[in-house]
């Protein structure tokens, strides 16, 4: 979940390079900050609590650099525990992402050997093991050896006062290398390289690159030679920055028309191909987590309603206790904007590896750990996405399950002018003409302390998606039911002005969630009805177009942008990373 970056090469301000790679990265994690470069034989270390926002650094120059960017696991949020950390002589600096289980252990040993820790994190552990490991052997070899001695999954960059080289080694965890003209550099994901070079080198697990003037790449865990295999990205830099958008969280939001045009326009042949695996598979299990879990709900309801077909559901990090049925006939469908949530990667790969089922991802990001193991992708062409809240990456995975789920019954023609029906709606819903009605509904919410939001069908998505919005990015406490559940206890909650979004779509589930919506009011409830019908039950209405089963698009836009403007209006002051959370979530 953290960010990690380095650099090495002809510059020398390796630090402000690695500062500026680093506020790429603060996605990935922002409770506290470091830098570690090489000067003068000796390393200068340079750690801060909080957020980077418009920090500077003052460390010397320097060509070689290393930089992190923490979501905190193991001890507080303090200096001492911020990366990069240093063994007894201060000439190792490690950083880190993921966790080492075994890391008490490790630590008693190392304590009776003498060693003094100054943090309370476990990553502390790996700068004191090659420390001990340096009195036998060279560095290359005793980052090699203490790596091996590691338990979970992890990601390094180490430094050697003594040493012209950075080293990186992964296995679980997030590792890109990318190369430049006579320079090197290393990120936790593309995205932070991008301005520098789209040439990467994805890190495969159980893998440790040397770099210095080129790149080493060895093979653990006895180090033998591999050759490096590049990767050129068609992603471009200007597409990671914000633009004319204040925060990423809108600007994103306002790519998701094109997203949803550009699976109808160039998704075909992909969905196809998913489309025929669905249909000869012996089971088909879709996993997923967070937002991304919401469009594999929402899968179920479009196969059978659309396509007369059955799939399973699991959150990803449940998948281990209903997995026993798995064959190498059944089908496993993985849902992730990263690519890298181990909660998905970890069921994917006991699925394929000792079940041997076959594997069909949808994902965002090219190379990335569920990109590479599975045995047919869908990329979701969205783009970079860098707000933590997701927004068109999750949009995108609903139009690809649309209109898989159109292409499976027969019908992709008609899936593909739903999607571009979507796609011009939802660039209606983003206009100067309806986004101040969003606005003026966020300030009339802003100091609601709940809000309830049912759906039912294929809405109840949009219900699920809504709130999770709301959750993270206004703190306010929301909860998303289906209607027909609230005469099970929920309808207690409601109190007289208690704030209910209702999704109506104008389908066989409108009479029937417009009952709920009256059974709400009739208890004090203030409605806001989202549909293509205006109806007298609602207190207040955002109209969308009824596009069949794609109404669900314009839904979940109308959702993301309230989510947005509420957290403005609440005095959310960065709403691209809501407290505690991070975007690629990469520890258990």
């Amino acid at each position: 979940m953290c960010g990690i970056f380095a650099y090495i090469g002809r510059r020398n301000n390796a630090a402000n390079i690695v500062l500026e790679g680093l506020k790429r990265l603060e996605y990935r994690g922002y409770d506290s900050w470091g830098i570690a470069t090489k000067n003068r034989g000796k390393i200068d270390v340079d750690k801060h609590v909080g957020k980077i926002g418009e920090a500077k650094t003052n460390l010397s120059k320097s060509t070689i650099g290393i930089g992190h960017t923490r979501w905190a696991t193991h001890g507080g949020v303090t200096v001492a525990n911020a990366h990069p950390h240093l063994d007894c002589t201060k000439q190792i600096a490690v950083l880190h992402n993921g966790i080492i289980e075994n890391y008490a252990e490790l630590r008693k040993e190392l304590i009776r050997k003498g060693h003094k820790f100054a943090s309370e994190t476990d990553t502390e552990i790996m700068a004191h093991l090659i420390e001990e490991n340096l009195k036998r052997s060279g560095f290359a070899t005793a980052v090699r050896d203490s790596f091996n001695k590691l338990k979970g999954m992890n990601a390094m960059l180490i430094m050697n006062s003594a040493s012209s080289e950075i080293i990186a080694v992964k296995n679980g965890s997030p590792l890109v290398i990318g190369l430049g003209k006579d320079e090197i550099f290393a990120a936790s994901d593309a995205a932070g390289i991008l301005k520098h070079t789209n040439r990467v080198l994805f890190l495969e697990d159980n893998q440790m690159a040397i770099l210095g003037k080129n790149i080493k790449l060895l093979r653990l865990p006895r180090g033998s030679s591999v050759k490096p295999k590049l990767t050129t990205l068609s992603w471009k830099f200007e597409e990671t920055e914000k633009g004319k958008y204040k925060h990423f969280f809108i600007k994103e939001i306002h790519e998701e028309a094109k997203v949803i045009e550009n699976i109808a326009l160039n998704g075909v042949a992909n969905i196809k191909r998913l489309s025929e695996l669905i249909d000869k598979a012996f089971g088909t299990f879709l996993i997923a987590c967070g937002s991304a879990s919401y469009s594999a709900i929402a899968a179920t309801y479009l196969f059978s309603k659309v396509a007369n077909k059955h799939v399973n559901f699991a959150i990803g990090s449940e998948f281990k206790y209903i997995e026993d049925f798995i064959a190498n006939k059944t089908l496993i469908i993985p849902i992730s904007q990263s690519g890298e949530s181990i909660d998905v990667i970890e069921p994917v790969m006991r699925a394929k590896n000792q079940k041997g089922a076959y594997i069909a991802a949808i994902v965002n990001v090219l190379g990335s750990t569920l990109y590479r193991i599975s045995d047919f992708k869908i990329l979701l062409e969205s783009g970079p996405e860098k707000a933590v809240v997701a927004t068109k990456s999750f949009i995108a995975m609903l139009a690809v399950l649309i209109l898989t789920a159109y292409t499976l019954a027969g019908k992709q023609d008609k899936g593909r002018a739903l999607l571009k029906k979507a796609a011009k709606n939802v660039s209606q819903i983003l206009s100067d003409a309806y986004v101040p009605k969003i606005k003026l509904l966020a300030q009339k919410l802003a100091k609601s302390e709940h809000i309830y939001i049912i759906g039912r069908g294929l809405s109840y998505t949009a219900a699920l998606e809504a709130t999770l919005k709301i959750k993270e990015a206004t703190y306010i406490h929301a909860e998303a039911f289906p209607g027909g559940e609230l005469k099970h206890g929920v309808i207690a909650l409601i109190e007289k002005g208690t704030p209910c979004i209702v999704f109506a779509p104008n389908d066989e589930t409108y009479y029937d969630i417009l009952s709920n919506a009256q059974e709400i009011k009739a208890r004090g409830g203030y409605i806001i009805g989202i549909g293509p019908r205006n109806s007298d039950v609602f207190d207040e209405f955002l109209e969308t177009d009824d596009i069949e089963e794609a109404t669900l698009l314009p839904q979940v836009t109308i959702s993301h942008l309230l989510g947005y403007y509420l957290s403005l209006a609440r005095g959310n002051k960065d709403p691209d990373k809501p407290r505690n959370l991070a975007k690629s979530v990469t520890v258990k």
